[in-house]
């Protein structure tokens, strides 16, 4: 079976990022696999309208009114009319949001529900649950998965914390990981000998690289703390600082007070596609953030042959074996002392990390993440039984197992939201009735027969396919056989 499948999100290219990254990698994955797809999101600074990228991937930038590091403004409805031309035009069959803090991903998905459409939504964060922008978060993601067909996260951490803050049924929540493309971040050389390499002596210069937006939440303050009391203690230590954010300027005071610009290299904001060049001019890479769902970076820098210094928080510990990591906790002490006991490992060569490259290539690919994506598709579009979807428990019929299989009728969604709190969901409810009323509309003024169909890119034919249309084309054709012999 394949589909028509729409990610929406508004984070993708041309910032750089994890969900970016994701998204598009697992876009040409299920292009590989006989999918159409198509990405949603909004309109970067020169990026306007439709753009193609690699292997016929289309990209509509939607003009929106951009907030906050890239989130467009929540409005619920006036999106809705652009968004159901764009879906008509494409045929799509699956509507797939990503990250919480997307407002189009929500928006996106309460519309597709409305044009009777399978939605699928792919957390990539952690919140709390106390402070007034988790509440906020929390609630909106209440609304938007009380009606959603299945819900993926990148971690078994992500997994709990998805289905604490939005009361979901555990079953209806898929943990399928980040991954990396290995072949895009090797290191300069690798040795193939059984020998270890030759271990760095206590008067060569180690290098610590850090590649991450300098916002707090990304540990900035940490390693603003930190970079000071490592370089005091070891003189021939570096560091490599790549990324851009507010906490930039923190930063750049801090090197000026202790006037450190001769041993930290400040680069700024860096393309995707320069990251490893940048990780194989290090040793090891230090990851101090405060919360992380998964950390792909991480796996990026294991590739590259670096050894990773990270705070032991969030999905950090399920993404690596403990052999390629030093874990400390999200605290200054602990982390500069994770960090001394990282290159005391890399001057004693006590850690193989020229045989990381190979080990991480069979660890994570891409072309799995989509068989397992395509699985869940599978499932909400009913061509897998329920049973082998979910899971089979004794004692627990499928009739009463729970609203998992998500009725369209509008009565049945109506009691979903009902349940998201006595206030919230008289108010969710008013907003599905209110888009339903403007469906209608767009429906009897604008009719689908005045949207064109978009022409879908043409597919590229595998080698056995091209084999079959070779000999069909000569068994076809008379004279060429007889030329031929």
């Amino acid at each position: 079976m394949t589909y028509n499948i729409a990610m929406v999100s508004d984070f993708f290219f041309p910032q750089p990022g994890g969900v970016e990254s994701h998204i598009y990698q697992l876009s040409t994955k299920l292009i590989d696999r006989g999918h159409k797809v198509i990405i949603i999101t909004h309109a970067y600074e020169g990026r306007t309208g439709v753009r193609y990228l690699t292997n016929g991937l289309k990209v509509y930038h939607v003009p929106f009114l951009v907030i906050y590091r890239e989130s467009t403004m929540p409005t619920v409805f006036s999106f809705f009319p652009i968004f159901r031309n764009i879906v008509i035009r494409e045929q799509i069959q699956i509507v797939h949001g990503h990250a919480s803090l997307s407002s189009f991903c929500h928006e996106a998905i309460l519309h597709a529900r409305t044009m009777g459409l399978r939605t699928v939504f792919t957390d990539h964060s952690l919140f709390g649950f106390a402070d007034a922008g988790s509440i906020l978060t929390n609630k909106l993601l209440k609304f938007t998965l009380s009606d959603v067909d299945h819900v993926i996260c990148v971690s078994h951490t992500c997994k709990e914390n998805t289905v604490l803050r939005a009361s979901l049924d555990p079953l209806m929540v898929s943990v399928i990981p980040n991954a990396v493309v290995a072949e895009n971040f090797r290191p300069l050389e690798q040795v193939e000998a059984l020998e270890p390499p030759k271990p760095i002596g206590p008067n060569d210069t180690i290098t610590i690289v850090v590649i991450s937006r300098l916002f707090y939440n990304k540990g900035t303050d940490l390693l603003i703390a930190i970079i000071p009391r490592i370089l005091s203690s070891y003189p021939n230590v570096r560091f490599i600082i790549a990324g851009s954010g507010p906490k930039a300027i923190d930063m750049e005071q801090m090197l000026e007070r202790n006037v450190l610009q001769d041993k930290v290299e400040m680069l700024g904001p860096i393309r995707h596609e320069e990251v490893r060049d940048v990780m194989v001019r290090g040793h090891i890479y230090l990851h101090p953030s405060l919360t992380e769902a998964f950390g792909t970076v991480i796996v990026e820098a294991a590739s590259c042959g670096l050894y990773v210094v990270c705070t032991r928080v969030g999905g950090i510990p399920e993404v690596l074996p403990q052999h390629m990591t030093t874990f400390a906790k999200p605290e200054e002490d602990d982390l500069v002392m994770a960090t001394s006991k990282a290159i005391a490992a890399l001057r004693s060569n006590k850690v193989r990390t020229d045989r990381f490259h190979d080990q991480v290539k069979t660890m994570y690919s891409w072309t799995d993440v989509a068989q397992r994506t395509e699985r869940v598709y599978m499932g909400i579009q009913g061509d897998i039984r329920p049973e082998e979807f979910y899971g089979y428990y004794p004692g627990q019929g499928w009739e009463a197992s729970g609203d998992r299989v998500r009725s369209f009728a509008l009565i049945d969604r109506l009691k979903r939201y009902y349940g998201c709190g006595v206030w919230a969901g008289k108010l969710f409810c008013l907003c599905v009735v209110i888009d339903v009323l403007i469906y209608v509309f767009l429906e009897m003024w604008f009719p689908r027969a005045n949207i064109d169909i978009a022409r879908s890119w043409p597919k590229k034919l595998k080698q056995k396919d091209r084999n079959q249309l070779s000999g069909t084309a000569t068994t076809n054709n008379p004279e060429r056989m007889g030329s031929a012999s």
